[in-house]
């Protein structure tokens, strides 16, 4: 039986040494046994919110129990009409109607059967008046400046806790400071006041929280004359000076009052907080300390409040007793008391009373031990009453012990034990049942169970017997005892099987016996898998900021798998399931996702798998990775006029090994504040010699790079000047730069600020023709460029240009070759031939001019042409000239992109840096006829069941004299599919239309036209259409739209719809409403919306549209038709059809593709055909 709360001191509290084998709570209620109360209610406070107030009594036993109650030790009557007492137990409510004060007091309830009485605690029923302070007329207090002051509260008894507030009468707190203190009472202290002290509304506030309740005391007023008025006659200094004589003075305590004398007792209970308060008047306002007499103040547990004038040690020790003592001091003296503080305990059990069961003849001994300050008294109840009057009660050996021998069934009784001191008292049952029973097996038969494999096997066989019984196990089929280490029996009867196999399952038998019989039940075991799982990724490292995925993979009995859950933790708390309440987290069963990963997420998340049967978890640590910090604490040493040596500490890495470091420095002179990187040195090193330039101010700053990124640059090292010298290095890039014949002007690279060394850098230019013996002429600039005039066009020669600073100048330059300014090629090419390709392309050959006529370096030949007249009209062309250059010392090149069937004229002439020369005589070729571009448009203007019109334009380029047209068609079936292809030929050019009949009805066909020249035909256009099923009529668009009185009849139409809009746009304007539109959005007319959906008069060009087996681009162009102003891969930069000579590569003729709608006799079908 569970142990009841208690108290103590040096007595004993009630244990049974039980000598038989069960307990009272191992007692079904089947069998006969005492009451056992079961539930009781502790300290009951009737609110005055309440509806009502329940006071609660409830037991077990057999035969049932019988209630009854005392109040204040006295009989109460269950049947009073103003409480509603319960049916099954001895609970009973009292209805907040009224009269509840007449029912306070300290209850006890008795459950009571044939066999013994069962007693309650006592049970305090607390009826609480509503506070008020009492009316009175409060006095003015007036005093004067300096004086002390206590203004009382006196609150009105109430319900605990109490809190005391004083406030002005707008509810403003009076502050509180060394000064002014509120005690522990509620009243005010002052220990001396002050001229604005002075006001009529000081209040006092009781509020009883547990009551809902807040009380006023009546204002008090407090007038202070100020000294400075005492007397008007005296001057401030005398009245300051006498004020200082008269009221300044040493402390007084005012608490503890001084009635109390120098020393007081105290008396506080173990637990609970020692309060103790000290406050005096004087002035100077007194200062308090405190201290414990031969020892020091709990350290730990105590605080000083309210500006030392109140000590709390919270959780009071028998160590804290002893005397404290409080000083109140000033410049005048000091005041003192002394507190005796003395811990006491209420009683508290050490040993409580346990209930058992006994077989008739056997022994026992009840033992009751407690503990409390004073020490508690040990009294002994049978059923109620005090032990002594019970003839069958047991022996008292003691006064915490009693003893039983030869116990008989009429021994049954219950045992009260009692300890109490001044602070309390408290109450322990020990039911005493002697039971003599054949063994009862509880746990039902047939029970079924499970386990996985490996885990324990629990089969219960709860049982009751009295006297002692005997247990064992077996399996059904094996009749025999079941034996080994794995198997384990309890004292409760239940078998346990460690290490479950699959050979476990099966039927088990559980035998009770004893003196007086012997019963058995069966057990069912099934041993099924063991749940296992998995989470991936192990261990992962994650950058911060990235996002992190982590799956749980499980796998369970199929028996089980309808209580497989899945739970997610880190660091061994759970996570909230669905994720955290911003997103940042997200749980959906087996996977977890964090995204924007910060260093608070690593740690170890564990994923537990829970079935019925078993539970497992897995687990793996999330590192999450950072930048590292920046390196700390940069130091210079073995400071060198080229070198310094710079050291750092390493900054926190954040979990990934920092790989390098980066060494920046700062100087530039001519960009202060810009960095750039001096050196990398590896991850393990802390310090790098640096090799410096001269004449720089440097200050350097490292960053650490580890696997994620560069940290945060360090905090900048002191600053190291290294002394100037002469240049290391001469400038570099030297070129020329001519602009006019016979100059050159010489640029390079100046040397950057870090480059310079030392102040006042400048460039010394030499130069002479090259290969010359002769002295060089040389200049000395700051410019990083010089112009120099020489006596010959594109003459080579020898330049160098070396660094000088004020502390001498660089290494010797190397001269480089450089050439004066070019001029314009003075003479042309000549022009060899022209050989044409196609119609619209040719390859053109020259001469090349003379090299001394170039007057600079060769840059290559241009090409102007253009057109003159167009050979299928004769009209001439207005001159567009166009330019193709070839780079290079070539003699011949292609021109592409002419127009077919034209004329044209042609020149040549060399260019160098300076420009072109002069143009060789006009050369004139003419380019043969060309296959014409596709027709204008394609239209099927009628349709029939068996033939379709069709009407088309000129192509807006012929390219030569039309020979006639190509007609192809072919059908279109349901998945778009293309039948086979069929060929017209129409050999009159000036015909733009074509009836083709023999056509199938109600099918889809596709028209493809193409213009002819003798050179071919060109591109297609292309349409769609369906013939006409059966029903239908033809389309008329052709006949009807060519007809002037269609045309005049549309005009009409027109007007008059331009006059109702504006009709309709006037009235709107006028506020008026014209609602047809929408009338006719919400009803649209069903035969416009079938006219939408009629055969012909909406056709589209379906070229872009994919159809299964179609034609491989029926539109394509072949090369030699792609747009004229595409040059580049014929003159410069030339990327595949020529090669670097400016030979022709490619065949320049357009292909055709199998199948194609260009091919010819892709059809054996004959179509009967009209013009």
């Amino acid at each position: 039986m569970g142990w009841l709360p208690g108290v103590g001191g040096q007595v004993s509290s009630l244990v049974l040494l039980l000598l038989s084998s069960a307990t009272a709570s191992d007692i079904p209620l089947s069998v006969q046994q005492v009451p056992t109360i079961t539930k009781q209610s502790e300290v009951q406070v009737a609110f005055p919110f309440d509806e009502y107030f329940q006071i609660e009594c409830e037991a077990k036993g057999n035969p049932e129990p019988r209630f009854t109650w005392t109040k204040d030790d006295q009989p109460f009557d269950l049947s009073d009409p103003r409480i509603i007492p319960s049916n099954d137990s001895g609970t009973f409510r009292i209805p907040n109607e009224g009269h509840v004060a007449h029912f306070q007091g300290k209850y006890r309830c008795f459950a009571a059967n044939k066999l013994g009485v069962a007693m309650s605690e006592e049970i305090e029923f607390i009826v609480p008046n509503v506070p008020k302070f009492p009316k009175e007329k409060i006095e003015p207090l007036e005093v004067e400046e300096g004086d002390p002051v206590v203004l009382r509260c006196n609150p009105p008894a109430g319900l605990p806790p109490l809190h005391i507030y004083w406030m002005n009468i707008e509810l403003e707190h009076i502050e509180q400071d060394e000064r002014v203190y509120m005690s522990q009472r509620g009243d005010l202290y002052f220990a001396n006041v002050e001229e604005n002290d002075s006001r009529n509304d000081y209040c006092c506030f009781a509020a009883f929280p547990k009551l809902r309740t807040i009380v006023q005391k009546m204002p008090m007023k407090l007038t202070v004359r100020s000294l400075k008025h005492a007397n008007a006659s005296r001057s401030s200094t005398q009245l300051g000076s006498e004020a200082n004589s008269i009221k300044q003075r040493r402390p007084q305590l005012l608490l503890p009052p001084k009635d109390a004398g120098s020393d007081s007792s105290v008396t506080v209970l173990k637990g609970d907080t020692l309060l103790l308060e000290c406050f005096a008047e004087g002035l100077p306002t007194p200062r308090v300390e405190w201290s414990k007499v031969g020892g020091d103040l709990p350290r730990g547990r105590e605080s000083k409040d309210n500006y030392g004038k109140t000590l709390k040690v919270a959780g009071v020790t028998p160590q804290d007793g002893g005397h404290y003592r409080c000083q109140a001091s000033n410049a005048l003296g000091a005041a003192a008391h002394s507190f005796h503080v003395v811990v006491e305990e209420p009683p508290h059990w050490t040993r409580k009373p346990q209930s058992a069961v006994y077989s008739t003849g056997s022994s026992g001994i009840l033992l009751c031990e407690a503990e409390g300050d004073p020490a508690p008294t040990i009294r002994w109840r049978v059923n109620s009453s005090p032990i002594e009057e019970n003839p069958l009660a047991g022996d008292v050996l003691s006064p915490g012990e009693v003893s039983f021998t030869n116990l008989q069934p009429n021994h049954t009784a219950v045992y009260q034990c009692e300890a109490s001191n001044v602070h309390g008292t408290i109450l322990a049952n020990a039911n005493i049942d002697v039971v003599d029973v054949r063994p009862l097996i509880q746990t039902e038969d047939g029970e079924n169970y499970a386990a996985v494999v490996g885990s324990s096997a629990l089969l219960h066989c709860l049982y009751f017997a009295s006297p002692e019984a005997s247990v064992s196990w077996q399996k059904v089929d094996e009749a025999k005892p079941l034996e080994g280490q794995r198997y384990q029996q309890h004292k409760n009867g239940t078998l346990q099987i460690h290490g479950a196999t699959e050979t476990d399952a099966g039927s088990y038998s559980c035998w009770v016996e004893n003196a007086q019989g012997k019963t058995a039940v069966t057990a069912n075991l099934d041993v099924r898998n063991a749940t296992t799982l998995h989470i991936s990724p192990r261990t992962p490292r994650v950058p911060k900021s990235h996002a992190l995925q982590l799956h749980c993979e499980s796998q369970c009995d199929r028996h089980l798998r309808q209580s497989l859950r899945l739970s997610w933790s880190k660091d061994g708390e759970a996570l909230r399931a669905g994720g955290s309440e911003d997103g940042r987290v997200t749980i959906d069963g087996a996977h977890l996702t964090i995204s924007n990963v910060t260093p608070e997420d690593q740690g170890v998340y564990s994923c537990s798998a829970h079935t019925a049967l078993d539970s497992v978890t897995d687990r793996t640590h999330v590192t999450v990775l950072d930048v590292p910090d920046p390196p700390e604490n940069l130091r210079l040493s073995e400071r060198q006029n080229r070198s310094v040596r710079l050291t750092w500490d390493a900054g926190d890495s954040h979990q990934s090994n920092i790989t390098e470091y980066v060494v920046e420095f700062e100087g530039d002179k001519e960009e202060p504040g810009r960095w750039a990187e001096l050196t990398v040195v590896g991850g393990e090193e802390t310090s790098v010699l640096l090799p410096l330039a001269p004449y720089v101010r440097y200050q350097f700053r490292v960053l650490a790079v580890n696997e994620v990124g560069r940290s945060r640059p360090s905090q900048p090292s002191d600053h190291h000047e290294t002394p100037p010298a002469a240049p290391d290095r001469n400038p570099q890039n030297i070129r020329v730069q001519a602009s006019q014949p016979k100059e050159m002007i010489i640029k390079w690279e100046p040397l950057k600020p870090m480059e310079q060394n030392g102040p006042g850098l400048e460039y010394r230019v030499a130069w002479k023709p090259q290969g010359a013996l002769m002295e060089w002429e040389e200049e000395t600039v700051r410019e990083h460029s010089l112009r120099v005039m020489t006596p010959a066009v594109y003459a080579p020669y020898d330049v160098q240009v070396q660094a000088v600073n004020h502390l001498g100048a660089g290494p010797e330059p190397q001269p480089v070759v450089l050439y004066s300014g070019e001029d314009y090629p003075d003479a042309a090419p000549t022009i060899l031939g022209v050989d044409v390709v196609n119609s619209m392309l040719i390859n053109v050959t020259w001469s090349p001019v003379p090299k001394d006529r170039v007057h600079g370096r060769l840059r290559g030949y241009q090409i102007n042409w253009w057109k003159t007249r167009s050979l299928a009209d004769g009209k001439a062309h207005p001159r567009e000239v166009r330019v193709l250059r070839f780079s290079g010392p070539r003699g011949q090149g292609m021109l592409p992109s002419l127009d077919a069937f034209s004329e044209f004229n042609l020149t040549v002439s060399a260019y160098n840096s300076k420009g072109a020369g002069p143009e060789s005589t006009p050369f004139t070729f003419h380019t043969p006829e060309g296959v014409p571009a596709q027709p204008a448009f394609l239209k099927v203007i009628r349709v029939d069941r068996d033939s379709a019109t069709l009407s088309w334009g000129l192509p807006r380029e012929l390219n030569g004299n039309l020979t006639g047209y190509l007609l192809q068609f072919q059908t279109i079936n349901d998945t778009h599919e293309l039948g086979d292809l069929s060929d017209v030929h129409i050999t009159a050019p000036s015909q733009p239309g074509w009836r083709l009949s023999n056509l199938s009805a109600n099918t889809k066909y596709k028209f493809y036209v193409r213009a002819c020249t003798s050179a071919g035909c060109g591109k297609p256009v292309t349409e769609e259409s369906v013939t006409l099923g059966a029903g239908q009529y033809a389309g008329l668009s052709e006949d009807i739209a060519t007809q002037g009185w269609f045309i005049g009849l549309m005009c009409a139409v027109a007007l008059l719809t331009l006059t109702l809009l504006t009709v309709c746009f006037v009235k709107r304007n006028r506020g008026g409403k014209y609602s047809v539109k929408e009338k006719e959005d919400l009803h649209p007319d069903p035969e416009v919306q079938s006219g939408k959906d009629e055969t012909f008069g909406d056709y589209s060009d379906s070229d872009e549209k994919p159809l299964k087996g179609s034609l491989r681009s029926l539109t394509r162009d072949a090369q030699a038709t792609e747009s004229a102003d595409s040059l580049v891969q014929y003159g410069e930069g030339d990327h595949g059809l020529f090669s670097e000579d400016g030979s022709f590569i490619g065949a320049y003729a357009g292909s055709k593709e199998k199948g194609s709608a260009e091919s010819n006799g892709s059809s054996s079908a004959t179509f009967p055909l009209r013009a």
